[in-house]
């Protein structure tokens, strides 16, 4: 259970009693609707608004699916190329879905962004039946995974979120679970940023627009189903300060994501107020908007200490002979302007050379586009020290074919915007 922490501050109080008496206000004209909003370090609880109510979690049951898949695979148990067999019930799975047929075989790292971009049904089953043996006893260790964590109102029956009666969770619940997938997990949190995916030929591009159109976002994931209404469960960054907010009940995607962006401008604001009242804060500068632009939360502008590699490689030539790698203060300033702030995203190692190596690999790969660019950033996600690769100073459409070809040859990647357009 997380702690509210109260303070003697009251700048926030008089904006916060007026948005509580907002929120009450809808909550009663829908009864479906849940919230809460939590600072990411310190555990305060910034808002919450029936947060221990019953609720269907619709697709955000995926989050619990994916955790146990990303558990299974820190265990060593299956990697990225696993190949999970297609059953008879997972191939019957209806929309949304990725048209898995019975026989077929899907790779964990096609289903990750499946579950995450499309939220396909299908391949939810897929996880469940290569983990747990049968859906329904996946179920249970989904249940009793959750029990393990705290989330002690969540019961699950299904791994995707279809209707069930009997699935419930509350906002609290999934705001632990949000963040348990970022703390555990950081070198795969990366995945809940992901804008599109291809598979077998076909381009899927995300329902979360919170993570397409709010600065500072940088995941989780949304859900749907009629008796749930819209939710979303979203980790979002400025400055100092890094919130979980979950949202559920929405009657519409639109109203359920304006909601959320009022719930994390409002928490950004107390959470900057009781950081300076407890002594924790940053150096006052410019308040932070949701409108301003915001790194991401697992990227760590370069310093001295700790420099971006920016190495640019023409493809014309093996890679090993390319010039020298170029240190730069920031990739945002290395990058081109114009539409040149596409990257594809390789992935995040724990160690420099590795990433390098990587990145470098796929740059072979693509041996027929003209030039590219290699960055390796240091990132740190929950005090973990990790190293991001991406090949990067793409067009848009150039990123996608790119890790589209990639993607065939069995290479895991993202499309990523790293700047701005």
């Amino acid at each position: 259970m997380f702690a509210v922490r109260h303070t003697g501050t009251t700048g926030w109080l008089l904006p916060a009693v007026m948005l509580l008496l907002a929120l009450s206000s809808q909550a009663q004209a829908n009864p479906r609707y849940a919230a809460i909003v939590l600072d990411a370090d310190g555990g305060e609880v910034l808002h919450a608004s029936s947060a221990d109510a019953a609720r269907y979690p619709a697709s955000l049951t995926k989050m619990m699916t994916l955790y146990l898949l990303f558990e299974a695979m820190d265990k060593r148990l299956m990697t990225l190329d696993t190949a999970m067999p297609v059953s008879a019930h997972a191939a019957s799975m209806p929309q949304t879905n990725i048209s898995l047929k019975k026989g077929d075989r899907l790779r964990v790292r096609d289903a990750i962004p499946a579950l995450v971009v499309r939220s396909a049904n299908d391949a939810a089953v897929v996880v469940a039946e290569a983990l747990g043996g049968t859906e329904r006893e996946f179920a249970r260790m989904m249940t009793a995974k959750a029990k393990s964590m705290k989330m002690s109102a969540t019961r699950f029956r299904n791994a995707s979120g279809l209707p069930d009666n009997a699935q419930v969770s509350t906002a609290r619940d999934l705001a632990i679970l949000s963040l348990r997938l970022m703390k555990d997990f950081p070198q795969h949190y990366h995945y809940f940023s992901t804008s599109s995916f291809s598979f077998r030929g076909k381009t899927y591009s995300s329902h979360n627009r919170m993570v397409k159109n709010q600065a500072g976002v940088d995941g989780m994931k949304t859900g749907y189903i009629r008796a749930s209404g819209f939710n979303v469960a979203t980790s979002a960054r400025r400055g100092e300060h890094r919130l979980i907010g979950v949202v559920m009940g929405g009657k519409t995607a639109r109203s359920r994501d304006a909601q959320m962006v009022k719930l994390l401008d409002s928490g950004f604001e107390r959470a900057i107020q009781l950081a300076r009242a407890s002594g924790r804060a940053a150096p006052a500068g410019k308040p932070v908007s949701s409108s301003d632009t915001v790194p991401q939360v697992i990227r760590k502008e370069p310093d001295a200490k700790a420099p971006a590699v920016l190495q640019r490689v023409s493809l014309t030539l093996p890679v090993q002979q390319v010039s020298s790698v170029t240190q730069v203060s920031s990739l945002k300033q290395a990058l081109p302007a114009g539409d040149l702030g596409w990257a594809v995203q390789i992935g995040s190692f724990r160690g420099s050379e590795q990433a390098r190596d990587r990145a470098s690999d796929a740059a072979r790969r693509l041996d027929n586009i003209e030039l590219l660019q290699i960055a390796v950033n240091e990132v740190n996600i929950s005090n973990h020290t990790l190293y991001r690769a991406r090949l990067v100073g793409m067009y848009k459409d150039q990123a996608k074919s790119a890790c589209q070809r990639l993607s065939r040859q069995g290479m895991d990647c993202l499309v990523v915007k790293t700047t701005g357009s």
